[in-house]
């Protein structure tokens, strides 16, 4: 066994079940656990790091993202969104970008993925998508801690004249997605020293059935593991839901018994009472009865003019609140700070959405959904998942309350060194595992592929300068 203690000006620990601000303290791990956390330790360890001058906080926990696709975001789905589909990007633009992408441009993204995290601080991730053996294969490599969902479903939606969505149905495509699921989750639980586990991920609630989600359900209790599901996510589906069950979508997962403590919304952001769904009712009050947890995902909806209404009154409402990424940048830093701007600006008040609000959010709440009292925390018994950030930088200084200066302030060049399971993933800004420059190149690559392709798949053979054009014309000399 082998004993690491930590030194540091200032450590954000946990103590009496919230977070504390110990200064000049001391942390102290065995192998993957934390054994001590105080102002001294007496006892002999076998390394110890100084990080004076420096922040150590608990790692972040990204509850929602889609690394195997995500980086290819970049470049092409910004300032973009239809009208008809009100501002979303769900039924236009990311399946023409899923389309055109390859497997190997999959492979690409989930390696580059993993470095991204790292560079921003996730130490755990619930990825979605379909590549969950890469997935799991990166993440090993990495040192990340995983959350790999199979996603499935009963049907897909499709728009092949860009004015409305439409659906295509294959139930039997869901039932053997489920199987494979659960398959998927009965292997790679527990590798790499329990890092990587698994989560039930029936994709959309508008394209699957009753019966599929609830066998998502009775399998997730089986399993001992997570659910998670999109839902409320865009008008669009809103409207979708309230036309085949006269529901909100919350108030139709609450009515076939969908919710509970286990279950982690991807979104939940167009609800009753939201001013773009224009349909009352009071989900906030199902989804905090239930124990159901939201993960909110501000910057992919707050790039479209989107915000949640608000983060600050599901928090007063007693919901978990959880922060994911789900598009780029792959980055827990935006999603706390785009979080708590856009929740002041629909609150029209600046003491709400507060630093502590959404670090815990980053931290105990995504610990909370995933039912893990030993994650997001550096406390006695938690897992050695920590980041020690530059205390004397640019952005950093001046110095006096470490979580305010990380939630507003900080760039993810500040964060130093990234700790998982007790090891050193990132040292000193170098990654461990993968190669930073490969990973680059390959992502370059295969974007390039994939811009080229889109045209062969967009429902009206437009271009990716079509689609998207680029911010300036070409010089012409």
């Amino acid at each position: 066994m082998t004993r690491t203690s930590i030194s540091a000006a200032h450590i954000i620990a946990f103590q009496d079940g919230s977070h504390r601000h110990l200064r000049d303290g001391v942390v102290v791990w065995e192998d993957d656990r934390i054994l001590h956390v105080g102002n001294s330790f007496d006892g002999e360890v076998d390394r110890h790091i100084d990080a004076t001058g420096c922040v150590v906080t608990p790692g972040f926990i990204n509850t929602h993202a889609h690394l195997a696709g995500s980086p290819l975001d970049k470049s092409f789905i910004e300032d973009r969104g239809s009208r008809q589909f009100y501002l979303s990007g769900l039924f236009e633009y990311l399946p023409v970008r899923n389309a055109a992408q390859d497997e190997a441009a999959s492979h690409a993204c989930l390696t580059y993925s993993m470095i991204e995290l790292l560079r921003s601080g996730t130490t755990t991730v619930v990825e979605l998508g379909t590549h969950g053996p890469f997935a799991v294969e990166v993440a090993g490599k990495a040192g990340l801690r995983l959350y790999a969902g199979q996603g499935y479903r009963s049907g897909k939606w499709y728009s092949d004249d860009g004015r409305q969505v439409k659906y295509e149905w294959n139930e039997q495509a869901g039932r053997d997605g489920l199987r494979d699921a659960v398959r998927f989750i009965e292997d790679v639980t527990g590798q790499y020293n329990d890092r990587i586990r698994g989560i039930l991920s029936p994709y959309q609630i508008d394209t699957c059935t009753e019966e599929l989600l609830l066998a998502s359900k009775a399998a997730a209790a089986s399993l001992g593991v997570p659910l998670t599901l999109h839902a409320s996510q865009s008008v669009n589906e809103f409207q979708e839901m309230t036309h085949r069950h006269g529901k909100t979508p919350i108030e139709w997962l609450d009515q076939i018994g969908f919710l509970g403590p286990e279950v982690l919304l991807g979104h939940a952001i167009i609800i009753a009472g939201s001013s773009w769904a224009n349909y009352h009712g009071d989900d906030l009050a199902l989804l905090a009865a239930s124990g159901t947890s939201v993960a909110h995902c501000s910057w992919v909806f707050a790039r479209r003019g989107i915000a949640m209404e608000s983060f600050a009154r599901y928090l007063e409402r007693g919901v978990n609140m959880t922060l994911g990424t789900d598009t780029c940048p792959q980055s827990m830093l935006e999603a706390m700070r785009w979080t708590g701007v856009m929740s002041k600006v629909v609150d029209r008040r600046n003491n709400v959405a507060t630093a502590a609000d959404v670090f815990n959010a980053a931290t105990i709440g995504g610990a909370n959904a995933l039912q893990r009292d030993d994650l997001g925390r550096i406390a006695p018994g938690a897992k050695a998942d920590m980041l020690i950030w530059k205390g004397d930088s640019v952005f950093m200084t001046p110095l006096r309350d470490p979580v305010k200066n990380i939630v507003y302030s900080a760039q993810a060049e500040d964060l130093r060194t990234v700790i998982i399971d007790g090891a050193l993933c990132m040292d000193n800004r170098q990654i461990v595992g993968l190669d930073e420059d490969a990973a680059v190149h390959e992502l370059q690559q295969s974007a390039e592929r994939m811009w080229r392709s889109m045209e062969t798949v967009d429902w009206s053979g437009r271009s990716v300068d079509q689609l998207s054009p680029q911010t300036f014309p070409e010089y012409r000399g």
